[in-house]
């Protein structure tokens, strides 16, 4: 019988030390690389475990972390971009690749999208990728307090200003200088408001309310909501010149079911953190249920798929989450295509994308699962354009 030996993947620039290590692990079938890009092609050629070790002769911490997270980030196969968000579709791939793009220039953003898709947590990875990552990240929804108290909160008060103010408080914006300072739904500032908003944005100075001093404050603003800005301008509700000012960049960010396999991707992830937290039995998803998520249309999102998950794993009575625990319905039959060519090209792109998800970049287990060799795949990936 053949021995089964552990694979090996060594990084290592020097050919001479390439050569010692792979003498030194003769129990292995070690593999070489001198760069991430031969160590990413060997990881998805040879597909050893992905257990990461970096010997560094200097000592230098970082450069091991960085060398480290660039091994775990290959471009797009299930990548964790940005340190928060997981995705395999091209389409996040798109934004997240925007977003490291965008970071490190000190410029307003607005991220636009559906309620669930994610904007905080790309408002995050924005800040944690700029020059600003070591100061403060705050954060407030704009829609979520009451249009009486958003002033107090954004711009703080001093004390005695208004019945209540007992003490000298300082606003978000305030606090978050230095930092980035995040306006979740800021289509539900007030027009009154607004204005104030705008003046801190030309001048970066504001006074609390009931205060004469004026206040230099530095920090790095980031904004979203779901709301369309476009229409509310025309209906004179927001301001075009507080736009101008919020929206120096614009991502749009695509909702969950326009992210080809991201459903698939993150129900594993979810399925995995739910059950190390509330249930150690639950083993995975049957394909049954794969099959009911990669149906249905996400209304709710990112969230919403999370909050299913969450309540699958701890209703489910087996060690796989099934169909029922995730109590969805048949989802909706995708519109009618006449041209034939484009039906083929969109029912293959759809399976190659859900396959390699559903594997989790391993292209060999997801040819299988096509019923096509590994070569016809890697054509396929090549014909459609796809950075799987």
């Amino acid at each position: 019988m053949t021995e089964h030996r552990q694979k090996l993947l060594i990084v290592e620039e020097d050919l001479g030390l390439q050569k010692q290590l792979k003498r030194s692990y003769e129990g292995f079938d070690v593999f070489c690389a001198s760069s991430r890009e031969e160590a990413v092609a060997l990881l998805r050629e040879v597909e050893p475990d992905t257990k990461i070790i970096v010997v560094s002769g200097d000592g230098a911490h970082e450069s091991a972390l960085r060398a480290i997270a660039a091994l775990q980030q290959p471009d797009s196969d299930g990548a964790l971009l940005l340190g928060t968000i997981l995705t395999a579709s091209p389409e996040m791939v798109k934004v997240a690749r925007t977003i490291e793009r965008i970071a490190p220039a000190d410029i307003s953003v607005l991220l636009l999208g559906a309620s669930g898709t994610g904007k905080e947590l790309l408002a995050r990875g924005l800040h944690n990728a700029s020059g600003r990552r070591d100061q403060p990240f705050v954060a407030i929804n704009c829609g979520a307090i009451p249009e009486n108290l958003l002033e107090s909160e954004l711009f703080g008060h001093e004390k005695g200003s208004f019945t209540g103010a007992v003490k000298t408080t300082e606003g978000k914006i305030e606090l978050a200088h230095g930092g980035t300072l995040f306006l979740d739904e800021v289509g539900d500032i007030p027009l009154a408001l607004q204005v104030k908003l705008l003046r801190f944005l030309q001048e970066r100075i504001i006074e609390r309310i009931g205060g004469r001093k004026a206040i230099h404050v530095d920090v790095r603003v980031v904004c979203a909501t779901h709301r369309n800005l476009s229409k509310m301008i025309s209906e004179q509700t927001f301001r075009d010149d507080l736009f101008y000012r919020l929206a120096e960049v614009t991502v749009n960010i695509p909702p969950l079911a326009a992210r080809t396999g991201d459903a698939i991707l993150l129900a594993k992830h979810f399925v995995s953190k739910f059950a190390r937290e509330m249930n150690p039995t639950i083993k995975g998803m049957t394909s049954g249920a794969l099959a009911a998520i990669d149906a249905w249309n996400w209304p709710g999102n990112v969230r919403e798929l999370e909050n299913r998950i969450k309540r699958a794993v701890i209703m489910a009575e087996g060690a796989f989450v099934t169909a029922d625990d995730l109590d969805l319905g048949d989802g909706n039959a995708d519109d009618l295509q006449l041209n034939l060519k484009a039906v083929r090209e969109a029912a293959d792109r759809k399976a190659i994308t859900r396959a390699v998800a559903r594997t989790e970049g391993n292209i060999s287990s997801a040819a299988k699962l096509l019923g096509i060799s590994r070569p016809t795949l890697y054509d396929l990936l090549k014909q459609y354009d796809l950075q799987l």
